[in-house]
């Protein structure tokens, strides 16, 4: 870095370290944040997705670091399978990698081991496409910019009628690579909830089956899951909308990468109102509304999660990561090839049928892609992003060319499982963008693409 860049990157550090001067413990939270978010990202992309180490970092965490990325350390222990962070000398975190269950911050004694089975075994060939009109449409999406900031996608897999009608990944990724989903895990969180409202184990309406709110006389005792889905609980635990380096000072962001108990945390939180405020911590007290329904425990998740979900829909080689409690990070850490990603769409496509059984409740995905009042600026559903009703959200999407009746599955740099049912059509792209919008506009081109060259057997 030249020498005015560094003077620029140190007088930014020292103006961010005194704005929290006035408490240490905000400055400890801060850089655990830092130091926590990666050591734990950089853990689960080399024992979990197992990427180049030195791309992954350079493409995926040093442009979040901004003008200070530099005074980053890193170093990954191979043999004892485990990943350390440093800042500044500030502070260090570590991420262990634990199998099946993936990577954890370490925070004081380490979680018991969990023995899960084998993952399946590996998947058929890519899937390269006949027409020549989406071969341009995958070279469109892959074409990647000169200079920063760049979109790096890794991979798209597009279906139609449930069939795979084009696929593509980048060097160093494939059919069976693990990727991680970030937000798009909250959908995968909707569809472990609505499989339990199937079975009549939970219900969306009256108050959700949290302890700690039991009594009548909390203001948090009517919340209920339909709250927790749509993100108006009320409950003031941060903001998950906007990711970046000031992210670390975000009492969500902080309850992933520094708290033990996640959704103990969130579950402390004061409730200010009723407005619409997307936070992970809303998602955290439906994961562990899942943990406690299935068993207590992370074996007991992933047994169900697998048993109920994965298995039925072909999802292999999915890892859901876990906190210290054995609570699912359903806010964020699930990694799953682009093709399991893909078929979580198609289920909601096909109105929660799968192979001709009942996943989720009829008419599931029509509620998760409802628009929920409150969240008119960015439109928002019940666990997914929604075009539906009259929204600022949905009027950018539209703009950028994505269909009326399509919702989503979205997380943070670029994540995308975006279903049309106008065009039978799922198109999930995975990818490390820090262009703006997460490459919404690339993204909506590859949908338009694609249902410009399907034709008319794309739109019924």
């Amino acid at each position: 870095m030249p020498r005015s860049k560094r003077v620029i990157a140190l007088a930014a550090t020292a103006a961010l370290l005194a704005a929290v001067a006035a408490c240490a413990s905000d400055i400890d939270r801060a850089v655990g944040t830092a130091t926590g978010f990666v050591s734990h990202q950089l853990c689960s992309a080399v024992f979990v997705s197992k990427l180049d180490p030195d791309e992954f970092y350079q493409q995926a965490i040093a442009p979040s670091g901004g003008p200070i990325g530099f005074l980053f350390g890193r170093e990954i222990d191979y043999e004892h399978t485990k990943v350390s962070a440093t800042f500044a000398g500030l502070g260090t975190s570590e991420a262990v990698y634990r199998g099946q269950l993936g990577c954890l911050i370490s925070h004081g004694p380490p979680a018991p081991a969990v023995d899960i089975e084998a993952p399946a075994p590996a998947a058929p060939a890519a899937t390269a496409p006949t027409d020549p009109r989406l071969t341009a449409a995958l070279d469109h999406v892959f074409a990647e910019t000169a200079e920063a900031p760049h979109r790096w996608t890794k991979a798209v897999v597009i279906l139609h009628d449930g069939k795979i009608v084009a696929e593509r990944y980048a060097p160093g990724y494939g059919v069976d690579t693990p990727i991680a989903g970030w937000s798009m895990t909250k959908s995968v969180t909707n569809a472990l909830i609505g499989i339990l409202v199937r079975q009549g184990k939970l219900s969306v309406n009256g108050p959700a089956p949290v302890a700690a709110w039991a009594d009548p006389a909390d203001p948090r005792h009517t919340i209920s899951i339909d709250n927790l889905l749509r993100m108006a609980s009320g409950l003031d635990i941060g903001d998950s909308v906007h990711a970046g380096f000031t992210s670390i000072f975000d009492r969500s962001t902080q309850m992933l990468f520094v708290e033990r108990d996640m959704a103990g945390f969130a579950m402390a939180a004061p409730r200010t109102g009723p407005a619409w405020r997307y936070a992970d911590g809303n998602t955290l007290l439906l994961s562990r509304i899942i943990r406690d329904q299935v068993g207590g425990d992370a074996a007991a998740v992933i047994g169900f999660a697998r048993r109920e979900l994965f298995d039925k829909l072909g999802m292999q080689h999915v890892t859901l990561e876990f906190d210290a409690t054995g609570t699912p990070i359903g806010s964020s850490h699930m990694f799953a090839p682009a093709r399991a990603w893909a078929r979580l769409g198609q289920l909601f496509l096909d109105d929660g049928m799968a192979g001709g059984d009942r996943i989720l409740p009829a008419g599931w995905a029509d509620y998760s892609a409802t628009l929920t009042p409150g969240s008119e600026t960015y439109g928002y559903g019940a666990g997914f992003w929604t075009n539906r009703g009259d929204s600022d959200g949905a009027r950018i999407r539209l703009g950028f060319g994505l269909p009326a009746d399509a919702y989503m599955a979205r997380g943070s740099f670029g994540q995308y499982v975006v279903i049309v049912p106008s065009a039978r059509l799922v198109v999930a792209r995975l990818g490390l963008a820090y262009t703006p919008y997460d490459d919404m506009e690339t993204v909506a081109r590859l949908v338009a693409e694609t249902v410009g060259a399907l034709g008319a057997s794309a739109m019924r």
